[in-house]
């Protein structure tokens, strides 16, 4: 089967602009305004139950059906600040095949008839945001981008934003704030971005997934019913897994939804690649729960409800691999660390919460824990969770809850000595106290 993301595996110049026309290139967004109202492109990707590919898994078509039809402003953002450890498919798109994720972008703005499109790239992404932007005047030449684009009555233009390198403005609403030039740290909700208010500059906004926007061009081409068949029934389509960690073959591999965890970790990954086994897989990089890698557990399908089951999440499918050598203590440890330094700080439970998991964990691997330290540890995080303005707080409670849940006889093994039995301090006799601290009198 042909890709249909990663095309530039099929079609190695599909970057330029001239190669990516000459194999379909732009038919989906000149179909779409064309031969369908904005009304009609909506309902097809709705029809096609794509859903996002950043992380939620939410139905593509019917964030864009919120936008209000009456508003005269309205704002299209791509969320490409692609942050999450071991997460690096965007960047293949972005890099190898810009010109599909602008199309799809360009869909998606004539589907709620925007005004512009913002691309707000990751800091680190400089490289690839010099690219995008020569990409977007080679494509406004064309008329593609702009004014009365096609020859008719509908203008949108295309900008590229870097950011500086904050994990926070992956969340949306950090990710406007950051865009507007405040301080990236996610906004009270409602109003939500589909809201006046809530959006871009306060104004109704869609934001997407480079990813899921990649999904759109395919889509207005071979149609609703041809994607359905990709993929499951609630899980239609490709998806990109990045794979990386105790893995023979690390890299990032497009696989239709559904297929299963031991096809893609052995026949595509090729295993460890040494004698060693499987012991756990983050599936979202550092913030989805860690689960062990079992027989059982390889041949289920990857979908977001599966993932579910396994109590985990499928999140932007960025695979992290740990074979039996590692120390689930260790690993935990460093993923609070990170979470840890990418609060914004703006909520209290996050900000003090991270500091002090840290600060336990800290004493765990440094063998100065007791058993009541493992409980506190398990009652703060759980404390923690959903008492935020955004996921950060619930992302950083993962790696913790789910090592002590699956891995909890590693922890033990670090603590020496058991806790000492609870007792209350009897305070010293005062006269005691009084002689311990008196000094001789002067002269």
């Amino acid at each position: 089967m042909a890709y249909i993301l990663l095309r530039d595996l099929d079609i190695p110049d599909i970057g330029k602009l001239d190669v990516y026309t000459a194999n379909g290139g732009w038919e989906g967004f000149k179909k779409a305004v064309t031969q369908h109202t904005p009304d009609e492109v909506i309902n097809i990707v709705i029809d096609s139950n794509l859903r996002g590919r950043g992380g939620a898994g939410f139905s593509a078509g019917r964030k864009w059906s919120f936008i209000p039809k009456n508003e005269p402003v309205k704002y299209v953002v791509v969320n490409a600040d692609e942050s999450e450890p071991g997460t690096f498919k965007d960047r293949q798109i972005m890099e190898k095949n810009p010109y599909q994720l602008i199309e799809g972008a360009m869909i998606c703005a004539y589907a709620i008839q925007a005004t512009a499109v913002y691309i707000y790239c990751r800091g680190e992404f400089w490289d690839l945001a010099h690219n995008l932007e020569a990409c977007i005047a080679e494509a406004r030449q064309q008329n593609l981008i702009g004014q009365n684009i096609l020859g008719g009555n509908w203008s949108c233009d295309m900008f590229v934003h870097l950011g500086a390198g904050a994990y926070i403005c992956g969340e949306e609403s950090a990710l406007l704030n950051s865009l507007q030039g405040f301080l990236g740290q996610p906004r009270v909700r409602p109003p939500f971005p589909a809201q006046k208010g809530g959006g871009l500059y306060y104004e109704p906004t869609v934001v997407n997934n480079v990813e899921t926007l990649a999904n759109v061009p395919w889509i207005l081409v071979n149609g609703a019913a041809e994607y359905k068949k990709i993929g499951t029934p609630e899980s239609p389509g490709p998806k990109i897994f990045s794979v990386s960690g105790h893995v023979a073959r690390p890299g990032n591999y497009e696989v239709p939804l559904g297929t299963t965890f031991r096809e893609l970790l052995f026949d595509k990954a090729g295993g460890t690649g040494t004698n060693k086994a499987f012991k756990a897989l983050l599936p979202s990089g550092a913030s989805g729960p860690v689960i062990p890698v079992t027989e059982q557990m390889l041949d289920t399908p990857m979908t977001y409800e599966a993932l579910g089951k396994l109590g985990s999440t499928l999140g932007s499918a960025s695979f992290i691999l740990m074979d039996e050598s590692t120390d689930m203590v260790w690993a935990a440890y460093k993923m609070i660390k990170f979470f840890k330094h990418e609060s914004c700080g703006k909520c209290t439970p996050c900000r003090e919460g991270t500091h002090w998991l840290a600060k336990l964990m800290e004493h765990v691997i440094h063998g100065q824990a007791t058993m009541l330290d493992l409980e506190k540890l398990e009652n703060v995080a759980k404390q923690m969770n959903g008492k935020s303005l955004c996921a950060l707080n619930d992302f950083a409670i993962n790696p913790i809850l789910a090592t002590l849940k699956h891995f909890r006889s590693e922890y033990v093994a670090y603590i020496k000595t058991p806790a000492p039995a609870a007792k209350p301090k009897q305070p010293a006799p005062v006269k005691k106290q009084l002689e311990e601290v008196a000094e001789p009198a002067g002269d």
